[in-house]
């Protein structure tokens, strides 16, 4: 038994117009899945965190076996400078839109006996970080625990919820840090192993979760972080 064979299955992946997004659904595709593609610029365009525009996305494609919630967005900005619009904007995407995925991805997995969830929680999530980000770390410290929250509620279901959380990881999002020398620098003296991973090392651990291998794992969140967390 191949426990990376996706062979059969149906999955979504949001946000997958470049980065971790794009990565995964290549990665689920080459491991056999019929992969569709949410996102704001290509694919099936979709905010997710508008309820009406998720319902619709959803439907016209039909109950899914995997679901991978990477849509997300950062304002870099500390407490004292962001507005509320932004503050606003931030956990509307990643958070209001994992759950608004989940739950609508859920009802379909339902009627098929089961299926997987990933979301795309971060180091942030379990840390105050290195530099001030209120509204991203707040966000991703609601998908942690929404991740074991759903977990428990769909375990019935036979729908498992994980998470994967990535340290510093080379994307659209991060470009500002790894344009910055210095503060590349700073990053890399949290990280034990002394290389920060690549959006493929994301992917794979994502489709070890969504995959057979992890049949039996549900309400984790796995740091994919060089050493991060350890120290």
């Amino acid at each position: 038994m191949d426990l990376l064979d996706l062979k059969g299955k149906t999955a979504v992946v949001t946000g997958a117009a470049r980065g971790i997004g794009k990565a995964t659904a290549a990665l689920l595709e080459n491991a056999g899945a019929k992969v569709h593609r949410i996102d704001l610029d290509e694919g099936i365009v979709c905010d997710v965190s508008d309820e009406k525009q998720v319902e619709k996305a959803f439907a016209g494609i039909g109950p899914v076996d995997i679901l991978v919630n990477n849509a997300g967005i950062a304002v870099r900005k500390q407490s004292l400078d962001i507005t509320v619009a932004e503050w606003d904007k931030v956990i509307n995407t990643n958070v209001r839109g994992v759950f608004l995925c989940s739950r609508v991805a859920a009802r379909g997995m339902k009627e098929k006996g089961g299926g997987a969830i990933v979301n795309l929680a971060s180091i942030m999530g379990f840390s105050g970080g290195i530099f001030p980000n209120p509204a991203y770390q707040t966000s991703k410290g609601a998908v942690v625990n929404m991740t074991r929250a759903l977990a428990l509620e769909f375990a019935p279901l036979k729908i498992r919820v994980n998470a994967v959380a990535p340290t510093f990881v080379r994307t659209p999002l991060t470009a500002p840090i790894f344009s910055n020398p210095e503060v590349l620098d700073k990053v890399m003296q949290h990280t034990p192993l002394g290389v920060l991973p690549e959006v493929e090392d994301i992917a794979a651990a994502i489709l070890f979760l969504a995959g057979p291998a992890a049949r039996c794992i549900t309400g984790v969140t796995l740091p994919v972080d060089s050493g991060y967390l350890a120290r």
